[in-house]
């Protein structure tokens, strides 16, 4: 047996900021995969990830309890097929802020969620929302508290436009170009990293003043920005604002950036070779970036792995 392919997600834009409402701009990311899946003879992975799935079904039937009115499941057949010994297969590297557990909430929705909001309906605002709901309980099991997008964004395979909390579309974004000079890319940091600890440095930090008027001054300011250009395809000005978001990060995120990359990180906004935000919450997995010029920024960056997400 094995399932319909889920794909990972890219956050170009928003990440932190969406917790404070600013724009944000999540993508597919074909390259990596999942999908729930039985075999004959289960590797020492798929026994680990079936030991997990054990788990989340106590947590899902809990979640079906206490709100029956957002989501139910088949839960008989959910357990059967775990009995069965189903695991989820996934090339998603995990802890590098691509979207590994939204993958998988996205593959057990779709399987087993009763009365499901299928991609192929009239998506109005209201099932988007109502979908990043079940989605954002379904996913709070793996890393506390979560948005619910990344599941929402594996489970519909179509780039998403935050506007806000409770305004969030569908969209489409420009056309991307074989031998475009400029391109979006992600660098590994060699290092797996933990959502729920930096999130909770962020809700830490949120405490102080000086911190939040940062982010609204600033942070969601020119990430909004970037998401206006991106979709607009201003490069240039795309650039500009990047360069901006780099720094405002580089500044005030500094834990979420693992150490040995800080200087790289200036580098980028020293020479304008490119400029790295975050992936994710950081802490480690991939640091997203942005170059006018690929090959400079390759140059640039020859002793790291730069794998291109798009390019324009």
């Amino acid at each position: 047996m094995k399932g319909p392919l889920f794909y990972s997600k890219i956050l170009l834009f928003g990440e932190y900021g969406i917790i404070r409402d600013s724009k944000g701009l999540s993508i597919p990311y074909n390259f990596y995969n999942g999908a729930l899946k039985v075999d004959e003879n289960p590797s020492t992975e798929a026994i680990k990830s079936n030991e997990s799935l054990k788990r989340y079904v106590g947590y899902l039937e809990q979640l079906q309890k206490d709100q029956p009115e957002l989501v139910t499941f088949n839960l008989e057949l959910l357990k059967t097929d775990i009995e069965r010994g189903m695991y989820f297969d996934s090339s998603i590297p995990q802890g590098y802020g691509v979207g590994s557990s939204g993958a998988l909430v996205a593959a057990i929705y779709d399987k087993y969620a009763n009365n499901k909001i299928t991609v192929l309906e009239n998506l109005t605002r209201e099932k988007l929302l109502q979908l990043k709901t079940i989605f954002s309980q379904m996913e709070s099991f793996f890393h506390g508290k979560s948005s619910g997008l990344d599941p929402l964004n594996s489970y519909l395979s179509i780039p998403i436009l935050i506007n806000s909390k409770d305004n969030i579309e569908a969209t489409g974004i420009p056309s991307q170009s074989a031998t475009g000079k400029g391109a979006v890319f992600l660098l590994d940091s060699g290092i797996v990293g933990e959502t729920a600890p930096m999130v909770n440095i962020f809700m830490e930090n949120l405490k102080e003043e000086g911190f939040r008027k940062m982010l609204k001054n600033q942070f969601v300011k020119y990430t909004d920005a970037c998401v206006e250009n991106f979709l607009g395809g201003d490069m240039k000005s795309l650039f500009k604002n990047t360069k901006q978001l780099s720094k405002v990060v580089l500044n005030n995120f500094k834990p979420m950036i693992p150490e040995q990359f800080h200087g790289v990180w200036q580098k980028g906004i020293d020479t304008n070779d490119y400029y790295l935000k975050l992936c994710g919450s950081g802490g480690g997995g991939y640091i997203l970036g942005f170059t006018e010029d690929l090959e400079k920024a390759k140059k640039s960056l020859s002793d790291y792995k730069l794998e291109v997400v798009y390019q324009f």
